[in-house]
């Protein structure tokens, strides 16, 4: 069942508290992430528990989500962080042992595989984004995967006021009626038709637009391996890649940000780990390797619209950086 909303963030919400989340309850998450994914443990005034990343994937570590489990634990959230998958099997099968639900922040993971399954489908919910600058760019919008009827129809009731019957669902039926239930104390974090009707184009858009990424991909990495100054991404081999960005690892980060600049090439870095935020101050530990990536990883333009042109001219300079 996918539900859609006006935002992943919303659709992350509505998870958690579909999930049960409430004040006392931990939520392990990741600090590497857009802040929408911590956020939404907090409008629940539940705990967010960080975990480290994996230095390869920039993912979730399986090992430290693990051992950051405790009593309190009552979902598990992770990000498919620029469209690499997580190692999902030992999470969930920690998260089983203790009835701890987990959720997929899979907002760049449109596409993206885990051993053969698609990412959002993995886990007790997936989260999916369609903001302007993901493969399914609708404006804004999001939605929500379950696998549970029940629990699609809490969902439709969260996103729309706590309200039982949709204008569509009265309007429908044999005999309209104006009357409806309201069992929840719910949000207006529906999507509106206008934007669903831009997302079904693009949804039909998506094969060429991941064809051309795949293209985008496989040129820079030919043209990097051998630049022994950066890293490329990896992709596991239990991973099919969504591509949402191109993230290199270098120790000369912020001067290579800096020369690209100068030659007219925008870069950018995502995340700043949240722990790092006043706000999340109180809940910050150490993450020695989500610290240590935030110094090295730097991403480079990659969007359906590049020129060849383009791309020549981005790898020649970031080649020509002397560090």
């Amino acid at each position: 069942h996918i539900i859609t909303t006006n935002s992943a963030t919303a659709a992350l919400h509505l998870a958690l508290i579909v999930a049960g989340v409430t004040e006392g309850d931990e939520v392990i998450s990741p600090s590497l992430t857009f802040v929408s994914t911590n956020h939404v443990i907090l409008y629940q005034k539940a705990t967010p528990v960080f975990c480290d990343a994996d230095p390869e994937t920039l993912c979730a570590d399986p090992k430290d989500v693990i051992k950051k489990i405790t009593s309190k634990t009552k979902a598990i959230i992770v990000v498919h962080y620029g469209g690499h998958a997580v190692d999902m099997d030992p999470i969930l099968m920690a998260a089983r042992k203790k009835n701890i639900m987990v959720i997929e922040d899979a907002a760049h993971a449109l596409g993206g595989k885990y051993k053969g399954k698609m990412l959002g489908t993995i886990g007790d919910f997936g989260c999916f984004s369609f903001h302007a600058v993901k493969a399914v760019a609708m404006g804004d919008g999001g939605a929500i995967f379950t696998k549970s009827k029940k629990t699609a129809a809490m969902l439709k009731a969260y996103r729309w006021m706590g309200i039982s019957k949709d204008t569509w669902k009265r309007q429908g039926a044999k005999k309209y009626s104006w009357q409806y239930d309201v069992q929840y104390v719910g949000y207006k974090y529906h999507t509106n038709d206008i934007l669903s009707a831009i997302g079904l184009v693009q949804l039909g858009k998506l094969p060429q637009v991941m064809k051309r990424k795949w293209e985008i991909f496989n040129r820079y990495n030919k043209a990097f391996s051998r630049v022994n100054w950066l890293k490329i991404p990896v992709q596991k081999s239990y991973t099919t890649h969504a591509l949402h960005n191109y993230c290199i690892k270098t120790e000369h980060r912020d001067a290579l940000s800096s020369y690209l600049a100068d030659q007219k090439i925008s870069t950018t870095v995502h995340y700043e780990p949240n722990h790092f935020y006043p706000i999340y101050k109180k809940y910050a530990k150490k993450l020695p390797v989500t610290e240590k990536l935030y110094n090295e990883i730097l991403l480079l333009p990659f969007y359906y619209g590049l020129s060849d042109q383009e791309i020549d001219y981005i790898i020649e300079k970031v080649k020509s950086f002397k560090p």
